[in-house]
């Protein structure tokens, strides 16, 4: 999930570089946010599902990227990357890109086709379609995230220096560097670009909360506005499609215009936010009851912030995507599919078997890949 989200997930393990204490708690709190956003990873939110038929296993996807296997949508194929570099196969399993390189704790984003790899606490980065690597940069520091727009320009945040100095550097469709941004106080923890690119914002974690500031044009390093959380924490932010940002909390959602003045999106106080996702101004939550094992629910958000759909959960859920008109729910007793206002089809009770799975991609066409450490099965509706 966009995004995204996403992310976000499971197969990633928090970041334990030696950096200063502080560099070290917010790469950790990349990390975990990343987790996070892996086990929602959506691609797309659109209105109905394709007719209702039993789903079945299509096929097994062998990559070879090594260990911490993270993937993406990529249309009409699925990428992945892993500490050994990245891969590009179609649905029927034939190679389609592969590059070798060194990654420690690799990382995915994915935009219309695009997908960006980087190296999370390390310093490459790979931005390539279902055909070919587009670009290839090393960051000058260590790569806290880095995110793609729709248009394939794409934004990378590191620390660097000596004293981990948080920047954001924004990169062309053809990897080439266009913009750069210091940040004068905090750290850098992720930047993303407005889909026509001339808005970029940057959140970073300050002594006293988090904060996003906005640059508008690409032209100048002083901001334009800014909104500050004090005492709290900015999970992930994205670009609403009126233009406004939308900010992800442990609690609430918050919509913030360009001049930095907010309103509440939505508010869920009374849960624990156990993972979401985010697409074209679509939002997808999964809230968990506070001391209650596995209870809570899911919901949908339209770009207003007003309830689309709502299911009440008791079952673990391992990973949650959207895409191509479906919502894909790897439980720990199998996999489900949905629909926009969570109308289960198949049948209740008919799941596909998915043990040892640890996480779940919607695809383009009614599939779903379904991924373990070992193995990633397509299954198709």
């Amino acid at each position: 999930m966009s995004g995204d989200k996403k992310p976000k997930k499971r197969l990633r393990r928090l970041v334990g570089i030696a950096f200063s204490v502080a560099s070290l708690a917010v790469l950790t709190y990349v990390a975990i946010t990343l987790i996070s956003g892996r086990s929602l990873d959506i691609s797309k939110i659109t209105g109905l599902f394709s007719p209702r038929v039993a789903v079945e296993a299509a096929g097994e996807l062998h990559f070879d990227v090594g260990r911490d296997r993270v993937f993406a949508d990529l249309g009409d194929a699925v990428a992945a990357a892993g500490s050994l570099g990245i891969q590009v196969l179609d649905l029927g399993g034939n190679e389609a890109l592969k590059e070798a390189f060194r990654m420690s704790r690799p990382a995915l984003s994915e935009e219309n086709g695009r997908a960006v790899a980087f190296d999370i606490g390390g310093t490459a980065v790979r931005v390539f379609n279902g055909k070919q690597v587009i670009a290839s940069v090393e960051a000058s520091g260590a790569i806290v995230s880095a995110s793609i727009n729709r248009n394939g320009w794409f934004c990378v945040s590191a620390q660097e220096g000596g004293g981990q100095r948080g920047v954001a550097t924004v990169y062309d469709d053809r990897g080439s560097a266009v913009y750069r941004v210091n940040l004068a106080s905090g750290y850098a923890l992720s930047a993303v670009l407005s889909p026509d690119n001339k808005s970029l914002a940057v959140l970073n974690l300050t002594d006293g909360g988090s904060r996003i500031t906005i640059y508008q044009g690409l032209n100048k390093q002083e901001s334009d506005s800014a909104f500050t959380l004090n005492g709290g924490l900015i999970i992930d932010m994205r670009y609403l499609p009126n233009g406004n940002l939308l900010a992800f909390t442990a609690d609430s959602l918050v919509a913030i215009d360009k001049n930095g003045a907010s309103s509440i999106f939505y508010e869920f106080f009374d849960k624990r936010l156990g993972g979401y996702a985010y697409d074209d101004g679509t939002v997808a939550l999964h809230l968990l009851d506070y001391g209650v094992g596995f209870s809570g629910r899911l919901v949908t958000l339209n770009e207003k912030g007003s309830i689309v759909g709502e299911l009440v959960t008791n079952r673990e859920l391992v990973s949650i995507s959207f895409g191509d008109g479906f919502l894909a729910v790897l439980r720990s007793d199998g996999l489900m599919f949905y629909d926009t206002l969570f109308q289960e089809f198949p049948p209740r009770g008919n799941h596909v078997p998915t043990a040892g799975a640890t996480s779940v991609l919607s695809l383009k066409g009614g599939a779903a890949l379904v991924a373990g450490e070992n193995s990633a099965i397509v299954i198709s509706t």
